[in-house]
């Protein structure tokens, strides 16, 4: 279960990166690679346009979008490191630069400070080679200024890697994942979270102690990713559930029941928890949402959150799950035990098997990142390709759309002035266009 082993083969062609590559094993990354389609066979596609393609981005993990004065500029980051594409033509991305750094992984959900034109790559310890045991992680800071010449600006380590997110409007960072190293507490379940001050991107300061611990009913697990809400908000995935928390201001702090100013370092808890176990048996979220407009639920309850689980078939795979934040704004998420265990109340869930448009042959049918506008919710399932539901009631999201190449491999999807740019691990970037 939540396991998978993929090989990277690459060959180092910079002198920032030492390391020759070979196989990585690891946890929670993808499904097992599947045997390549047989020539000409079918995909399938509904009330989706595919209106252009970027094969040179294969190995594609993720995507972001800059600003430079009215020019727009996509980074992708993925296998290969950091490519950056003029979207002058949005359908035909133009490659404008390049950062070389064959058998980089993960770079999951790369983020960008859109003012500094920088970004954030996270180096997982299985890169270039290396495992969870023993592996070198850590986070490559690359200013993209000229986006023609992406240069890593500095480059520190960190005892996680898997993922790295903006807090505090990218002053600093937070780093989570993946499974924990050798030399880490016999008891944590995986690697929680580690500070970054990059104020100064030059020199990013690590603070030593890491934070978000006793995530799991109050076991030390596995933090995947974090996502920050339009509020501030910063909502931390991975084994246990999700948790958010306040970064910065005064907020009362429900655990130690007294009013205190949040920092990145001592953040201030806010609410979530552990999702029900019969909506993600497995405990392990993804990466998660919390829609900022107002509705019948409420001062902003839903959260909208993927589990990652691989089984045997597709039954069994990991899931959207949607949740209610109501009753778990006093603490109850950090107060959550075996012996008496908090859980959000699950309002709605969507799996991909067995669906219209999914390929019954494939097992592979896990969740992974998603994307929301408005009512129409964009998310990938590897193998399975894209889809797009309804979440207008999220009691019952209903499938509208989906994308599903014979050779899909779909990471991540992200809505981009009416378009959907699409991370996809063996086919580059695809990019949709839904049809109304």
């Amino acid at each position: 279960m939540l396991r998978s082993c993929l090989t990277l083969v690459a060959v180092v062609a910079t002198a920032v990166v030492t390391a020759l590559p070979a196989g990585a094993c690891g946890e929670e990354d993808g499904p097992e690679p599947k045997a390549a389609p047989a020539a000409g066979a079918p995909g399938a596609v509904k009330n989706v346009e595919a209106v252009g393609n970027v094969p040179d981005a294969q190995g594609a993990i993720a995507l972001e979008f800059l600003d430079y004065h009215g020019r727009d500029v996509m980074v992708v980051s993925g296998e290969f490191g950091l490519k950056t594409y003029d979207l002058a033509k949005p359908t035909a991305p133009k490659l404008i630069g390049e950062l070389s750094l064959p058998g980089l992984w993960e770079t999951e959900n790369t983020e960008v400070d859109r003012k500094r034109k920088l970004v954030f790559l996270a180096r997982d310890p299985r890169a270039f080679g290396g495992n969870t045991q023993t592996g070198e992680s850590g986070i490559y800071v690359v200013d993209v200024a000229n986006p023609e010449k992406p240069v890593v600006r500095s480059y520190v380590q960190v005892p996680a890697g898997h993922t790295t997110s903006c807090v505090e409007d990218c002053r600093y960072l937070w780093t989570g994942g993946p499974a924990k190293a050798a030399n880490q507490p016999a008891d944590w379940g995986g690697r929680p979270i580690w500070v970054t001050d990059v104020r100064n991107p030059a020199k990013p300061k690590v603070h030593p102690e890491p934070i978000e611990l006793a995530r799991n009913d109050g076991k030390t697990d596995y933090v995947h990713d974090v996502q920050v809400d339009q509020t501030g908000v910063a909502w931390v995935s991975g084994r246990g559930g999700v948790r958010g928390y306040w970064t910065g201001g005064w907020h009362h702090d429900p655990v130690q029941g007294k009013w205190r100013k949040a920092t990145p370092i001592a953040p201030v808890p806010y609410a979530g928890g552990g999702v029900e176990e019969t909506a993600a048996p497995s405990k392990f979220m993804h990466n998660s949402l919390r829609p900022i407009e107002q509705g019948p639920w409420g001062r902003n309850d839903l959260l909208y959150a993927v589990e990652e689980s691989f089984l045997d078939g597709c039954a069994g795979d990991g899931v959207l799950v949607i949740s209610s934040l109501e009753g778990s704004y006093e603490g109850q998420g950090w107060r959550s035990t075996p012996e008496n265990p908090f859980r959000m109340k699950t309002v709605g869930t969507w799996s991909v098997a067995g669906q219209e448009g999914s390929d019954p042959s494939s097992e592979d049918c896990s969740a992974h990142y998603f994307d929301k506008r408005g009512d129409i919710l964009v998310q990938s399932f590897y193998a399975q390709g894209t889809r797009f539901l309804d979440v207008s009631d999220p009691t019952d999201p209903k499938q509208i759309a989906y994308h599903r190449p014979a050779d899909a491999a779909s990471w991540a999807p992200y809505w981009h002035k009416g378009l959907v740019y699409v991370a996809d691990n063996t086919r580059g970037v695809d990019i949709l266009k839904l049809a109304r």
